[in-house]
């Protein structure tokens, strides 16, 4: 009889002062690669007293790095820019092996992140305030910014390497020190990201890294020397976040979740629609906020609209995201991608048409996958439209005009993302001026704001009142202070200034 073959698997554990730390809770858990199913990992889970002893660090860390100066500290950033950069395959690659999706978007994730690494290195300008001279006789008035102390992220799943740059590249660049906590489905990421920081020359305690569940989670909402904390995240842990912080006197942006829809008009390109829907609808599996998970076929638009996405499905070549062939991957969990697949069943039990089933065209293997899937004559009773299902599962609601599709939109508790795809210049202005969404595309599918633009929705997609990075990321990680001054009136000085003084 052979003997079994066992894979030793990887440990992960916490960041915390400048080093790797062990967690010592006794509690951890599994990390899988979704392509095979098999465990890979285990990611210790921190305890409270853990999450202090880095918070604890992270305050230690805070007046000498607030002390830098500015020209110091961005030059510090651009070595983080230049070492993310290097090192942006390295951090690719830990995330197709723990979250599933292709390399491609796993590389396209990594440049969204370190885009923002990029706006922040001119931080110098950024925390620039005003001035106001001879405000009243004799005084002067300005503005400063200054950093809010120890920062918290707590991020998804779904971009493990992004999100995390999104909250700790400003936070840290306005003088903050920075406590993450990572998904826990996917924690590698975000354990190279501290080694490269703490390479490139980050002090010890301005980064650090707790990994856990909601023991961790609660012990960052209720510490007393958190001042504010950043979430991405789905609605319901969104709110909760928002309303616990808060109540504990932090400053929060919490990011939920997102129903995202495509207007597509009788006068659009339809190729170029279905293409669209296809890469954004069915892109990293369709684990994305910005994700488009209903397609509004306004009019004539329909058939032909879905003819041509049904025409370009079995096109997409879904499988291991380390196979360079393979356009989308596995979902991140076997739970997870069984959630998804319930939609298929439930929609069509609810009078939806089902168009491509994804059960049936997923790969053989252990592996979470899911095929891509199509489901027509949709309506915003059925549960495929009401719920976020966060999986490649592409509804089709189809409406007379452009008024039913906007009402449609507007009348969506979610406001994340909405793109509209027309040929007709004017009706796009009128679209972008009465849609209640805070991020719009006009024939783009996923409308993500560039760097020095905010990210962020409207609605049940957004609670506080700051989107995350660009400029609005600036002013949630700084608080401004007012200073007004006067001095003594030269005439009494004892320096002779040599002219007369007048008033």
């Amino acid at each position: 009889m052979s003997a079994a073959v066992t894979t030793e698997l990887k440990l992960i554990g916490h960041w915390i002062g400048g080093g790797p730390v062990r967690g010592s809770s006794g509690r951890r858990g599994p990390v899988y690669n979704p392509a095979t199913g098999e465990q890979t990992g285990e990611v210790d889970f921190a305890s409270v007293e853990e999450v202090d002893r880095a918070v604890t660090a992270a305050k230690a860390a805070f007046p000498a790095w607030r002390q830098w100066s500015l020209s110091k500290r961005a030059d510090l950033l651009f070595r983080i820019y230049n070492l993310v950069d290097e090192h942006r395959e390295d951090l690719a690659r830990l995330l197709t092996a723990e979250h599933g999706k292709v390399l491609s978007d796993a590389l396209g994730e990594v440049q969204r992140g370190i885009e923002v690494i990029e706006y922040v290195c001119g931080i110098p300008t950024l925390l620039k305030g005003g001035y106001t001279e001879q405000a009243a006789t004799g005084i002067d008035v300005y503005s400063i910014r200054q950093p809010l102390g120890v920062v918290a992220g707590i991020t998804p799943f779904n971009f493990p390497a992004m999100v995390p740059m999104w909250m700790w590249a400003p936070a840290i660049a306005c003088g903050n020190t920075f406590v993450l906590k990572p998904s826990e489905k996917d924690p590698s990421a975000s354990f190279l990201t501290a080694e490269l920081l703490k390479e490139a020359g980050l002090p010890d305690g301005v980064f650090n890294v707790i990994h856990g569940d909601k023991v961790a989670v609660d012990a960052i909402l209720e510490h007393p020397d958190i001042a504010a904390v950043s979430f991405v995240g789905s609605t319901p842990i969104a709110r909760y976040v928002y309303e616990t912080g808060t109540s504990n006197g932090k400053r929060v942006q919490a990011l939920g979740g997102a129903k995202n829809h495509m207007v597509v008009l009788p006068d659009a390109d339809i190729d170029m629609a279905a293409d669209a829907a296809v890469s954004a609808g069915y892109g990293s599996a369709g684990e994305r906020c910005m994700a488009i998970s209903v397609v509004v076929a306004v009019g004539d638009a329909g058939d032909p609209l879905v003819g041509a996405i049904k025409e370009r499905l079995p096109k997409v070549k879904v499988g291991d995201g380390m196979d360079p062939s393979s356009e989308m991957g596995p979902l991140v969990t076997r739970e997870h991608r069984d959630k998804v697949a319930s939609y298929l069943e439930s929609g069509e039990a609810q009078g939806a048409t089902l168009v491509a089933d994804g059960r049936a065209t997923a790969p053989d293997g252990g592996g979470f996958f899911l095929g891509v899937s199509l489901l027509d004559d949709v309506t915003p009773a059925m549960d495929c439209y009401r719920d976020e299902i966060f999986g490649p599962v592409l509804s089709v609601v189809r409406v007379p005009t452009y008024a039913d599709a906007l009402q449609l939109v507007n009348d969506n508790p979610y406001g994340n993302g909405v793109a509209i795809f027309t040929r007709d210049g004017g009706v796009a202005r009128r679209f972008q001026f009465d849609v209640n969404v805070g991020m719009v595309g006009v024939n783009v599918p996923i409308p993500v704001p560039v760097a020095y633009y905010s990210f962020g929705g409207w609605k049940s997609s957004l609670f506080g009142d700051r989107h995350i990075y660009g400029p609005e990321g600036i002013d949630f990680y700084t608080r401004t202070k007012a200073v007004t001054s006067r001095w003594p009136d030269p005439a009494t000085s004892k320096v002779d200034l040599g002219f007369p003084q007048t008033r």
